[in-house]
């Protein structure tokens, strides 16, 4: 497994601020909440993984250049 670099995850924290809504477009996972979904980052992991609240109540991840998704509404740096 690929892990990116600290300046990929500062880049990834930057454009992804917490409180940031996130639409799921496409997710290859049983788990995923339907496509649609609507979620709010609540912040990036060390591996570059956005973490979601979704609206479902999953807080399943999103993996960039995985999983498909748009932003919505840009959240505000804490």
């Amino acid at each position: 497994m690929h892990f990116p670099s600290r300046e990929q995850i500062a880049a990834l924290r930057e454009r992804y601020p917490r409180g940031t809504r996130v639409e799921l477009l496409c997710m290859d996972d049983p788990q995923a909440p339907p496509t649609g979904t609507m979620g709010e980052v609540i912040g990036v992991d060390d591996a570059g993984q956005l973490l979601v609240q979704w609206e479902t109540g999953s807080s399943l991840s999103l993996i960039p250049g995985v999983d498909s998704f748009r932003i919505v509404q840009k959240g505000g740096q804490s």
